[in-house]
């Protein structure tokens, strides 16, 4: 091993051991002194409710840990969005629990807790995965009612998700465990079954506050809507719970008489591990994200036995595509080529670009895999589409546009993995999340903008600077600097996997060695959901 590999190893995993700090931190939701509280109460905490309720909680995969990361610091922040997400089994059935954080603002619903709750229901109807609803939430987040309430991707959606995923077949079970109030009272209701917990759990339209201002009335929240009221007096849920872990045992029950689900029939082997060691990609992966790799060495450390058959090899060589398994899975790989090729006309062509021909190269792979019904793997370093006058005139928007139809057509699922940079429209062609990708993460090295730091912030400062010199400003060599330096630090920030990941433009920021168990993970549930329609290409320039 040479000396940049070493650094590279270093590097990243130091990067690995930042991420696993910030997940720790995460995890205490809303501190350690409001998780005491709770246990007082006699409850468990939304990731203890979930550990109890998976068959292995240590192979379950989380969606949108990070979501809410660092934003609403006026009003004290939102770790996870105030709701834990994890696709895993329960009772041997795979199934998505979103599971209330009422350590994070009683559970109230920010803006970015209705995106998360809206991302889990859309993975449970791509997937037709059963959804279970562990209810602990005070509701919506009043201080910020209008980016909540009213909108279409707004909290109102996940009701009228009920309903259609009810109409589709899709289990949901739900359990209120605590709070329950006002119109977030109707999600558990328009579950299949609903659980309710003695004591803690309650289900109200107005609370005993809100009655007593609106009609005069005077009555305790437990006569209002506690859990004997809702078994024994209205009907509105199914059963009674003494405590938290009875609840979560009916739910395991309940999973356990589930029938089985058509498959979709994607192709299963025996799965066995990479011949070459996976632990290797940290010295691969440079640290630098301008610097060139060879991304062969890193497909051959994620797929089982090392084995890859690459499609059309020599030609379009900036994208890398072929088959290859992933924990037995058959699997369709496309990646951007990191490494400056040489062409057998003698053209050398960037890393990390896509030109003309590796465009039309990934286009023909991408509709061969709908045909066969192989699921696709985009393994992301890009830095965008090649410009200049011999790419335009060479129709590289013509090119690039039949790729990018194609990812939006595909059929089959399609799992998208940041290594690296995802600029420009390069992050759309290689399927972002714009795309339907039906899971998507990032390793800690990625970075998602709509170009480079440094390219981004001199143009950016050009303009400032040009601005300062119209206002009468004399900006010399070292202002310049400074304002260039400014924009660079702010720009790098959102560009970062954390600040995508808090957005939920993508669903995991992952240590590398997780990816195989992501992408199986991904493909057991889409095995769920039969394909029901043809790929088609649409009008494409030829």
């Amino acid at each position: 091993m040479d000396i940049n590999f070493n650094k590279n190893e270093d590097h990243n995993k130091i990067l690995v051991s930042d991420l696993n700090h910030h997940l720790k931190r995460v995890y205490l939701g809303g501190g350690e002194k409001r998780i005491e509280k709770h246990h007082v109460k006699g409850k468990m905490t939304a990731r203890e409710r979930i550990d109890f309720l998976l068959d292995a909680p240590q192979e379950a995969i989380e969606i949108g840990a990070f979501a809410g990361d660092g934003m609403y610091k006026e009003h004290g922040g939102c770790p996870s969005g105030g709701v834990v997400v994890k696709i895993g089994k329960v009772s041997g059935k795979q199934c998505i629990v979103v599971a209330n954080d009422a350590t994070v603002k009683a559970g109230a619903w920010f803006p970015i807790t209705g995106k998360k709750n809206l991302r889990a229901q859309e993975i449970s109807i791509e997937n037709k995965l059963p959804i279970i609803y562990l209810v602990d939430s005070a509701g919506v987040y009043l201080p910020m009612q209008d980016e909540i309430f009213p909108d279409k991707e707004h909290f109102g959606r996940i009701f009228r998700n009920n309903a259609v995923m009810s109409s589709m077949g899709i289990t949901q079970i739900a359990a209120v465990m605590g709070s329950c109030v006002a119109g977030g009272a109707y999600l558990p209701i328009m579950s299949d079954e609903a659980i309710i917990v003695e004591k803690t759990g309650s289900i109200f339209l107005a609370g005993s506050y809100l009655v007593k201002a609106a009609i005069g009335e005077t009555i305790d929240n437990e006569t209002l809507g506690g859990a004997t009221t809702h078994t024994e007096i209205s009907g509105v849920t199914d059963y009674k719970a003494k405590d938290d872990k009875d609840a979560l045992t009916k739910i395991q029950n309940i999973m356990d008489k589930i029938g089985d689900f058509d498959t979709a029939g994607f192709n299963r082997k025996k799965s066995t591990q990479p011949k070459l060691d996976p632990k290797e990609i940290f010295g691969i992966l440079p640290k630098k994200r301008s610097d060139q790799y060879d991304m062969m060495q890193i497909i051959e450390r994620l797929v089982d036995d090392s084995e890859f058959e690459e499609y059309k090899k020599g030609y379009g060589e900036t994208i890398i595509t072929g088959y290859a398994r992933m924990d037995g899975w058959a699997v369709g790989i496309v990646a951007n080529q990191r490494k400056i090729v040489k062409t057998k006309k003698g053209e050398m062509q960037f890393g990390g670009v896509i030109y003309s021909d590796s465009a039309d190269k990934a286009t023909r792979f991408i509709s061969n895999c709908n045909q066969k019904k192989i699921p696709l793997v985009f393994l992301q370093d890009v830095t965008g589409f090649m410009v200049g006058s011999k790419s335009e005139h060479g129709g590289i928007i013509k090119d690039g546009a039949k790729m990018v139809n194609a990812v939006s057509n595909s059929v089959v699922p399609k799992f998208t993995i940041i290594l690296g940079n995802s600029y420009g429209a390069g992050n759309y062609a290689m399927c972002g999340k714009a795309y339907d990708p039906r899971l998507i993460v990032a390793w800690p090295s990625a970075e998602l903008a709509v170009m480079g730091g440094t390219q981004a912030a001199k143009v950016l400062a050009q303009i400032e600077t040009a601005s300062l010199e119209k206002r009468g400003e004399k900006v010399d060599a070292e202002k310049e600097k400074k304002v260039f330096e400014k924009i660079k630090a702010r720009y790098d920030e959102q560009t970062s996997a954390y600040y995508a990941a808090a957005r939920l433009w993508t669903d995991a920021v992952i240590n590398p060695m997780d990816t195989r168990r992501w992408i199986s993970t991904g493909i057991e549930a889409a095995n769920h959901a039969p394909i029901e329609k043809d790929f088609n290409l649409g009008v494409i320039q030829t």
